[in-house]
């Protein structure tokens, strides 16, 4: 690394630690020739490469921004929304690669915003997934009622077709669900 005082070629490390939650590297620097210390910042760039072919940093301000509009109105916690955005961070990072395309960023957000809420979620794939019509939201959860057949009990609500009972106390008959 060379001097940013005396331009000369080489410095000592003299100190490194992690920052960003480990997405960079601080180290303190001494220069053998001028003696001062200086710091830098090291970290790895990771780029998002657009439907239209144009690349571009990427962001978690971005991530944040669109789980924010998708969730608009609905009761989702700004910090969530911040946790989700790190997750897809490290999972985008974990995947090695120095260029991603968006649609895998999209990927990366669809998971962790199903978890968070499926309105915002169903929000977000009708704008990702390019929905077309009322079928394609109809789609999407039928698929999403699939998927978690088998993680809920069979007794534990109201089927597709509307013939379960809503959740009540123990006062009270069961109410039909319409």
């Amino acid at each position: 690394m060379r001097c940013p005082f005396c331009r000369h070629p080489d410095s000592r490390v003299i100190d490194s630690r992690e920052v960003d939650d480990g997405q960079a590297i601080r180290r303190r620097r001494s220069c053998p020739e001028c003696g001062r210390r200086f710091s830098t910042l090291e970290g790895a760039l990771l780029s998002v490469v657009k439907r239209s072919g144009v690349t571009e940093p990427f962001s978690r301000s971005k991530v944040i921004a669109g789980v924010t509009r998708a969730c608009q109105g609905r009761p989702v916690d700004p910090d969530a929304i911040a946790q989700l955005a790190q997750r897809v961070e490290e999972t985008v990072r974990g995947s090695g690669q120095a260029e991603l395309p968006s649609q895998d960023v999209g990927l990366a957000i669809l998971g962790p915003l199903r978890d968070l809420d499926e309105v915002a979620y169903l929000r977000f794939a009708s704008v990702y997934r390019s929905f077309t019509s009322a079928d394609d939201f109809a789609a999407e959860i039928r698929s999403m009622r699939e998927q978690d057949a088998g993680t809920i009990a069979p007794d534990a609500g109201a089927d597709a077709a509307g013939g379960g009972t809503a959740p009540t106390s123990d006062r009270s008959p069961p109410v039909p669900i319409t």
